[in-house]
């Protein structure tokens, strides 16, 4: 899994990388390939694809390093959206505007998503919902198997929930947009 960084190694990541330093890009890319890589495949089901949005990724913040601002976010989470977006751009372009193509790009989108969300977040909420996946498990399970109270188990399988449902949403009219891109 990719590890967070505080925002004062993005910002040297990215004077880095506009200096052109070879060293940089290797670096970023040991820290985040796995990340780009794993939104990548769960939306394009294809190896060969993925590993070239993988290097898209990386090529366009080695070309344009001022496309990642440290001002809007973590690297971590510009390298996982622009994954998102090239894979689901290329998603696009397979599928054309055949039948249920629109739909098959909305639940990629959404799956690769919810990837991103819970590998992104705090390591307490997603042991909770790890151990309760699937409902094998209920909240007292949880709490004696993390030594926590029921009350802190319910707290964390309920934020862990709501994180998890806006994979489902597009704060740019995304479905939407599908939509009405393959309609005409």
């Amino acid at each position: 899994m990719a590890h967070e960084t505080p925002p004062e190694w993005d910002r040297a990541m990215r004077r880095r990388l506009e200096r052109g330093e070879a060293a940089a890009l290797a670096e970023l890319y040991d820290r985040f390939a796995s990340l780009a890589y794993g939104i990548a495949q769960r939306v394009l089901t294809d190896e060969d694809a993925t590993a070239r949005v993988t290097r898209e990724v990386f090529g366009r913040i080695w070309a344009t390093p001022d496309s990642f601002d440290p001002e809007q976010g973590p690297m971590r989470s510009w390298i996982a959206d622009e994954a998102h977006r090239l894979a689901v751009a290329r998603l696009r372009r397979r599928e054309g505007a055949g039948a249920g193509s629109a739909e098959r790009i909305r639940t990629a989108s959404t799956l690769a998503r919810a990837d991103y969300i819970v590998t992104a977040m705090p390591a307490p909420l997603r042991e909770a919902l790890e151990l309760a996946r699937g409902g094998r498990t209920d909240y007292r399970e949880v709490a004696r198997e993390l030594g926590i109270s029921d009350a802190e188990a319910r707290r964390r399988l309920r934020l862990g929930l709501q994180l998890l449902s806006s994979a489902a949403t597009y704060p740019d009219g995304g479905a939407d947009d599908v939509r009405r891109e393959h309609r005409g």
